[in-house]
């Protein structure tokens, strides 16, 4: 999931390495820069969005160096994942900085119960952490792997329709409101018949739907008739390239999808959210799809406080809702019988917790069947 100090070789020789940590805003970049030729950390306030600012700023700062020490820098910089996405750290990679892209839930913060707050107190956390992570203190925060371009970009489809699918359910809701304010309960906007309906509705009173209203909820349902059709596109996409990854069976997505109870959608985010990368071993695996455990033990108090839910949700997501599909289509799999000598007859909460544990399970197995293609002998396959 994050990458280590030992693979930045570069920054090794902290007497020749210029650390740079930026704080992105909307309005402006703040830069927090410790160089080897001064004893305290410089503070540059730059236009928000300027990756040229920074080129700028770095190469200034390379040349002063240059000519106080006679030495050639190497350049260390990070910032924090986040809206600004990693278009930043592939320019800073191009022009032969060591970028890196810091998991922001991993820095330690001020645990008072009024701290300071500010872009340089930000700014300069990141650029300590930085540091320290340079010297090999891998626990003092962690490092994301970005994804690259093209595979940043096989993401989405799925985060698209996800998008579409969020959409659909509030128009569905807004539309059912409306009705539900004149005393109509049966309008269901999603049926075929949605626009001869609406023609046809009665409020509760005995009275025809409202003039000014009735225009409302037919342009509530333009809005939802094109989110229907984006849907279809995106689906009709997602079912094409899965068919033809299963043709061929060279990819992972094609591997998935030979499995009895794993479809297009479940198969695509796994592929392209999870599998994409390479893990160093099982745990990695599920850490990176946040389904590790997170015990709480101090003293004489010990008690498990659930997963840590700090890894890629859409892929958690995915996994919870293929363990409940593989308990019906992989009902004489090892895991199947697993779960059911677990939690017998049991109900509600013991069986949401057991279906979390599968789920993990359920990861590591399939984390092995694409790497390996090893598949233990009791997993059906489609025929």
């Amino acid at each position: 999931m994050f990458s280590s100090p030992s693979a930045d070789a570069s920054v090794s020789d902290s007497t020749h390495t210029i650390y740079l940590a930026l704080e992105l805003s909307r309005r402006s970049w703040l830069v927090a820069l410790h160089a080897p030729d001064a004893a305290k950390i410089e503070l540059h306030r730059l236009p928000a969005g300027d990756g040229q600012a920074v080129l700028d700023l770095l190469a200034r700062i390379r040349t002063r160096v240059e000519r106080r020490t006679g030495v050639s820098p190497h350049v260390s910089c990070c910032y924090e994942a986040g809206r600004d996405g990693f278009w930043l750290h592939r320019l800073l990679e191009a022009h032969g900085v060591s970028s890196h892209v810091m998991d922001p839930s991993s820095l330690q913060v001020d645990r008072r119960a009024r701290r300071a707050k500010t872009d340089r107190l930000d700014a300069q956390a990141l650029l300590r952490a930085l540091m320290a992570w340079s010297r090999g203190e891998p626990k003092v925060c962690s490092m994301v792997r970005p994804p690259s371009p093209d595979e940043e970009d096989a993401r989405r489809p799925s985060r698209e329709r996800a998008t579409l699918l969020q959409e659909r359910i509030r128009l569905v809701n807004r539309i059912k409101g409306l009705c539900a304010t004149q005393g109509i309960d049966d309008y269901e906007p999603l049926r075929p018949d949605r626009r001869s309906r609406l023609a046809q509705l009665i409020t509760g009173d005995g009275r025809p739907l409202p003039p000014r209203l009735s225009a409302e909820i037919a342009r509530q349902l333009d809005w939802l008739e094109l989110v229907l059709r984006h849907l279809a596109e995106v689906e009709t996409r997602r079912d094409a390239d899965a068919a033809a990854a299963r043709a061929a069976s060279s990819s992972k997505l094609g591997t998935l999808l030979h499995l009895r109870g794993i479809g297009s959608e479940i198969a695509t985010v796994l592929a392209k959210e999870v599998f994409y990368r390479c893990f160093a071993s099982r745990r990695h695996v599920a850490a990176y799809a946040g389904l590790t455990p997170s015990p709480f033990a101090s003293g004489r108090r010990s008690r498990e406080q659930g997963i840590t839910k700090a890894g890629n949700a859409r892929a958690r997501k995915a996994l919870i809702e293929l363990a409940w599909l593989w308990l019906r289509n992989q009902p004489d799999s090892a895991l199947a019988v697993w779960f059911r000598s677990r939690v017998g007859s049991a109900t509600g909460r013991v069986r949401r917790i057991a279906i979390v544990a599968l789920a993990r399970k359920l990861l590591i197995l399939l984390w092995r069947y694409v790497e390996t293609g090893a598949l233990p002998a009791d997993v059906a396959v489609k025929p």
